[in-house]
């Protein structure tokens, strides 16, 4: 019986390597294709856009990527705590809720917060109501479309990776963990801080890698902002200059930065060393009284 399930299962194996290969070329022919073309440019122009404007490109999407790492990484952890640690009046509803930013990309999400946050916007217009401000001199407020409203804008469309992946980490913790913490004078925020975060602190890295990438590759949201990244550059240099190999050489500098990425969530995971019991026990939920339930149901409510 085992021969023949042995045989069986021998024979097709080279197909599907053959399988697997082909596809594998398929997904590889893109990036081969912008590798020849920014290989074969003269580089003439790589040199004027390194001494003009590509420092500012690279330090604007440094900028970028850290203050949206920094915010999803803090909406994404602190979502996550909330829904599996604690119970809370909508706890059941925001488990799910919290990933609907999902189905919106973040240049729709960046149209409707400009409309509604601009100068001619509804909630602008109706502080210059209240408050009898005639012009933009009588008060200040925030540029929407700026590197912070491009930031605000990826934090609030992306940090479901980083709750999603920590949500999911926390979940496969043992409670015992939370009630030692509790028992030694550890109250929550510094259960947080000392005991889970680095528990689900691979979970976290994934979701942070995944939201960097998002950030680097999109282009609708920083063109309508005005952000001048790598990805606004490419683009310039392709359709404006009319230079391909420059938006190739472009190209493999942001796939350089994905998998500087991929290289250092895999290094900051290197001595990560996960231990579970056999009588693993799930969380059992804290009993938040009204005001702070009412500060959980407010941060949930952030998206």
């Amino acid at each position: 019986m085992s021969q023949s399930i042995q045989a069986v299962g021998a024979g097709p194996v080279w197909g599907w390597r053959l399988v697997a290969f082909t596809a594998a070329a398929f997904v590889c022919l893109p990036l081969v294709s912008t590798l020849w073309l920014a290989t074969s440019s003269t580089g003439e122009f790589w040199t004027h856009l390194w001494s003009t404007v590509l420092p500012r490109y690279v330090v604007t999407t440094l900028e970028l990527m850290a203050g949206t790492g920094i915010l999803t990484a803090l909406f994404g952890l602190v979502s996550a705590w909330l829904v599996v640690c604690f119970d809370f009046p909508g706890r059941r509803f925001f488990s799910w809720a919290l990933l609907l930013p999902f189905a919106f990309p973040a240049y729709v999400i960046a149209f409707v917060y400009t409309d509604f946050l601009e100068y001619a916007g509804v909630f602008q217009s109706a502080l210059r109501e209240i408050f009898g401000w005639d012009s933009p001199g009588d008060y200040w407020f925030p540029e929407i479309r700026s590197l912070g409203g491009a930031t605000a804008m990826f934090s609030l469309v992306l940090y479901p990776y980083v709750y999603l992946t920590t949500r999911a980490a926390l979940l496969e913790q043992s409670g015992n963990l939370f009630l030692a913490s509790r028992s030694l004078g550890r109250g929550y925020l510094g259960t947080l801080w000392s005991v889970l975060l680095p528990a689900v602190r691979p979970g976290l890295a994934v979701g942070l890698a995944l939201v960097l990438m998002e950030t680097l590759n999109d282009f609708g949201t920083v063109d309508y902002f005005a952000v001048q990244t790598l990805t606004a550059g490419l683009f310039d240099t392709w359709l404006n200059y009319g230079d391909v190999g420059g938006a190739a050489q472009i190209a493999i500098s942001m796939v350089t930065f994905a998998l500087l990425l991929i290289y250092l969530e895999q290094f900051s995971r290197r001595k990560v060393r996960v231990y579970q019991s056999r009588t693993r026990s799930p969380i059992q939920r804290a009993r938040l009284n009204t005001v702070q339930s009412a500060w959980a149901i407010l941060f949930a409510l952030h998206w």
